[in-house]
This record gives C-alpha cells, structure tokens and sequence, in this order.
C-alpha cells in the first residue's frame, strides 16, 4: 500500500465512500427524535396510573365516610335500645324515634346517607339486627350498594 492510499480513509480517488453508504452520523438521524416520543410515552402512562389511582383513593375515603356515617347511625340506634331496655321497634319509647332515625339516615343534607334505609329485626327477645344500607349516586344502576349490620344483644 501506498501512503496516499492510506490517508484518503477508505475513499477512493474521487472523494465519495466505498460501497455507497453515508459516513458517520447519517445513518443516526432520527433515533433521539424517537427516544424522546418512547420516552413521553412510557411517561403518560406514568401519569395516567397515578391519575387513576388517586381517583381510586377518593373513592375509597368517601366510601369509608359513609360506613363511618353508618356506624354512627347504629351505635345511636343502639344506645337507645340498651337505654330503653328493649330491642322491640314497638315498644312506647323507641316507636317515636325509629320514624326520626329512617328520616335521618336517608336525608344526605342532614349529615345522612344517599338512599340510605333502616331496618330493625328482632332475633330473640334480647337481641335485634340493625341494617342499614345505602347507595352513593357515583355508583353504578345495575351494582349492589352498601351494607352495615349490627347486632345489638341486651343483657
């Protein structure tokens, strides 16, 4: 080999690259453009998740407020039945309140439930079920709604 033929760098003697194809960066073009799309994509995603999520976790806090609510609703039912001594919704003290607590229960502007309903039913003569059930307006038609049960047992 020649001297000269070793400077020209694999060119041959008119200045243009052996075999047809582009020398250095050319074959490049575009990757970073591509990098950066995969890269705001993988990202969005990313986002879309955490976006989902925290609708999830309002979901679930609104959710646990109602069974709070609830809870409220029958510890009160309860306290009255163990105050009267009675778990019967006929008995002279508690047939006055049991109209007031469905009211209550099913009116959300008064702290109450959306289409919450109450239901007392005596098992023995000692003990009765309070169940209350309610259905948030965000869920859906066809979906069941929530339940509370609680047993209230008189010594």
């Amino acid at each position: 080999m020649t001297p000269r033929s070793r400077s020209q760098g694999g060119r041959s003697q008119g200045g243009k690259p052996q075999g047809g194809k582009p020398q250095g960066g050319n074959s490049q073009r575009g990757i970073a453009l591509i990098e950066a799309l995969v890269a705001i994509l993988i990202f969005s995603f990313g986002v879309l998740g955490l976006i989902a999520l925290e609708a999830s976790a309002v979901n679930f806090a609104v959710d646990s407020e109602d069974r709070n609510r609830a809870a409220l609703f029958a510890s009160e039912i309860a306290s009255s039945m163990w105050t009267a001594g009675s778990v019967s919704v006929t008995n002279a003290q508690l047939a006055p309140q049991v109209a007031t607590w469905q009211a209550n229960i099913s009116n959300p502007t008064t702290t109450g439930l959306t289409n919450g309903t109450l239901t007392i039913t005596p098992v023995t003569a000692k003990s009765a079920d309070i169940t209350i059930t309610w259905k948030p307006p965000a869920r859906a038609t066809t979906s069941a709604g929530s339940t509370l049960t609680t047993r209230v047992i008189l010594p």
